[in-house]
């Protein structure tokens, strides 16, 4: 199938970020989303976590909420999907609208609220997903006021059934979420996590996903804690709530988490503190703002062993993907590195 999105871009543009991101899920359901067969390339090919990765270049949670088109996104040339974030009772998420388009700064800002289908729905398709690395992102219900047992409950629902958990505290936009990355709530969140992890038949890693508006103590709490925890590594970052300048005021005014180009400074600063505050015995996953090759290897070079991006491909379409491998890799090659690992940190 080849790639129609320079085609339907004009279209999805002109409905509400919403209802395109409905459309594209409903085409890719119906196998209607190209086809990359990118050859494989051994500089890509990168071990973390203990799994084998074909390429460093994963879709980061949000995409697909519902474990509905894991596949069709892994036909796009991505190394590893993660689901989510998925919450133990389905919820409807915040009134609408709720997601805007930045064209111009090709960046979006969503207070979306963990809409999703709940842990029944999500794992009954994630029973029959490929055997491709998928990793599921968890958080709680708005309404629950004991956020340990949603996170509990995640990990015994969806732990055997991917190759990952993410423990998501870093969401702006369910009340009361990023508080529990306090040193003292995220150290007893952890415990309680990894202690359900423990009750599992096949134990798999845990990694924390965290904000970027984080202070310098924030940080060093964070690193802390991780360290000490047992879990396995940290995804930096989720959206900001900070406004950089240059964007349209009626827009910059909406509440919400901010994603796409705008993150990338502000995101890549963070992933280098915490790659120093860790020490580096922990990997990392870098998100925010990536939209070509160069920038999933500035991720690299200050500490990322794997990246994610999502908002690039609703203004890049899905050719982006193999776009993106294609260039780390000449990039690598160029440098003198003889795979992804003997990058991860070159500039720290």
């Amino acid at each position: 199938m080849p790639d129609l999105f320079p085609l339907a871009r004009p279209l999805l543009h002109a409905l509400l970020p919403e209802q395109a991101h409905r459309l594209t899920i409903a085409a890719l359901r119906a196998g209607l989303g190209p086809r990359f067969d990118l050859p494989a390339d051994p500089i890509l090919e990168t071990q973390v976590f203990g799994l084998d990765f074909r390429n460093p270049v994963g879709l980061a949670a949000g995409f697909d909420k519902n474990a509905e088109v894991v596949a069709p996104m892994l036909r796009l040339g991505f190394g590893f999907v993660e689901i989510g974030s998925v919450t133990p009772r389905p919820q409807p998420g915040n009134p609408k609208p709720r997601m805007f388009r930045l064209p111009d700064q090709e960046g979006l800002i969503n207070r979306l609220g963990f809409n999703n289908q709940g842990l029944a729905a999500v794992a009954e398709r994630l029973a029959r997903r490929p055997g491709r690395i998928v990793g599921a992102n968890l958080g709680r219900n708005k309404d629950q006021t004991d956020a340990l047992a949603d996170y509990r409950e995640g990990v015994r629902a969806l732990g055997e059934l991917v190759d990952y958990l993410v423990v998501n505290v870093s969401s702006p936009n369910t009340p009361g979420l990023r508080a529990l990355q306090g040193r003292a709530p995220l150290s007893e969140l952890l415990t309680g996590v990894t202690e359900a992890r423990a009750g599992l038949r096949r134990r798999p890693p845990l990694l924390l996903k965290i904000a970027p508006d984080l202070t310098r103590q924030d940080m060093e709490d964070i690193a802390a804690v991780a360290l000490s925890s047992g879990i396995d590594g940290l995804i930096v970052s989720n959206t900001t709530i900070t406004r950089p300048d240059g964007l349209p005021p009626g827009l910059a005014s909406e509440a919400g988490g901010l994603s796409g180009r705008p993150l990338f400074d502000m995101a890549t600063s963070v992933l280098r503190d915490m790659a120093r505050l860790t020490e580096r015995r922990l990997p990392l996953v870098g998100v925010g703002g990536i939209a070509s090759g160069h920038d999933a290897y500035l991720k690299i070079r200050n500490g990322a062993s794997l990246v994610q991006l999502y908002t690039a491909l609703a203004y890049r379409g899905p050719a982006l993907v193999p776009a993106i491998c294609r260039e780390l890799a000449a990039l690598l090659r160029r440098d003198g590195f003889s795979s992804v690992g003997e990058a991860v940190g070159a500039d720290l």
